[in-house]
């Protein structure tokens, strides 16, 4: 018999704002498995095929979940790539072991200022749940826009912007994404899923749906300009 007596825990209510997601009209997946598998097939003519403007949400954004292991990238390779794009230290042994440029270069390099721009959105959250400017842009870092260069690989990122909301008692995203190659698709995840996470635990809430917004859907890094 349970003890009447213990204190009960109860869960923090967290603010948020009313709300009408539309991402329900979109195609869901309960994993970044079952999304990767997606794009995989819709993708398979390969070479310089594209779709175009591909909005699909993961249910299970938890790290464990959005952890998918390839050929391409093993474990290891995961778990580098978004130990450097969190701006978290690596020792050169692991460069040396896992950093190669099918699996992305300067467009996938996301660590400058990282830390400042999480520490941005952790404090805009907590100070103001409400907030619709929780936002990690990713290119320009250090530079203005009207700098833009289509030749200059390290402008041109892949992922755009990252949103963050608090809905639902949770927190969740929106990835804004230039371009995603199918096959490099789960290291972005796992970056992804890991900063979520990290900023869930800040803020004390647990982590919602993932809504991952691609304008240029590609089979891998063969396509031109990707």
């Amino acid at each position: 018999m349970a003890d009447s007596s213990a204190p009960k825990v109860t869960a923090a209510v967290v603010k948020c704002s009313p709300s009408k997601n539309l991402n329900v009209g979109f195609p869901h997946f309960a994993t970044a498995k079952e999304m990767y598998r997606h794009l995989r097939e819709i993708t398979q003519p390969g070479g310089e095929y594209v779709v175009r403007n591909f909005v699909g949400v993961i249910e299970d954004f938890s790290v464990e979940a959005s952890t998918v292991e390839t050929e391409l990238f093993p474990r290891g390779a995961l778990e580098f790539y978004t130990t450097k794009n969190m701006g978290w230290p690596f020792a050169p042994e692991e460069e040396a072991m896992w950093q190669l440029d099918e699996r992305g270069g300067a467009q996938g390099d996301y660590r400058a200022g990282m830390q400042r721009k999480i520490e941005n959105v952790i404090d805009c959250l907590k100070t103001e749940p409400l907030s619709k400017r929780a936002v990690i842009p990713i290119p320009f870092n250090s530079e203005g826009s009207e700098t833009v260069d289509w030749k200059d690989q390290g402008q041109n990122k892949c992922c755009r912007e990252l949103h963050l909301y608090l809905e639902d008692g949770k927190l969740k995203c929106t990835g804004i994404v230039r371009i995603q190659n199918a096959n490099i698709m789960v290291k972005n995840i796992h970056f992804f899923a890991t900063l979520i996470d990290h900023v869930a635990k800040e803020l004390g809430v647990e982590v919602g749906e993932y809504t991952h917004w691609i304008t240029n859907l590609c089979f891998d890094r063969n396509a031109t300009s990707c």
